[in-house]
């Protein structure tokens, strides 16, 4: 996992985004901020499992399907299956010692 900090490449509205293998950060005080450091981390073994490229197709699929279901871009993002796993377990630093292979498929 490499940090980058760039206020121009993470869009507006977030703190930070993984594109394997990298994690872009808007600013230095959130690249040191362990929560999303480890949120960060739980994407970069989400996009791993996967290979990569399937799981940006996966990904926005199932944005597409949670924005028909919510009617909002903000709640779809929360409710797709990867977001919710990092969201659930970015609290916890062990996680990804624990994490069964393929976890995103319980929070679908």
């Amino acid at each position: 996992m490499i940090v980058v900090t760039s206020k121009y490449l993470v869009p507006k509205g977030y703190t930070g985004i993984t594109l394997f293998p990298f994690v872009f950060v808007r600013n230095n005080v959130l690249a040191a901020n362990p929560v999303l450091i480890n949120h960060e981390r739980i994407h970069i073994r989400q996009q791993a499992e996967l290979l990569i490229i399937p799981f940006y197709l996966w990904y926005c699929i199932e944005y597409g399907i949670r924005y028909l279901k919510y009617k909002n871009g903000k709640t779809a993002y929360r409710n797709i299956s990867f977001e919710r796993e990092a969201y659930a377990h970015e609290h916890n630093p062990d996680y990804l010692k624990q994490r069964e292979l393929w976890g995103f498929l319980k929070y679908l």
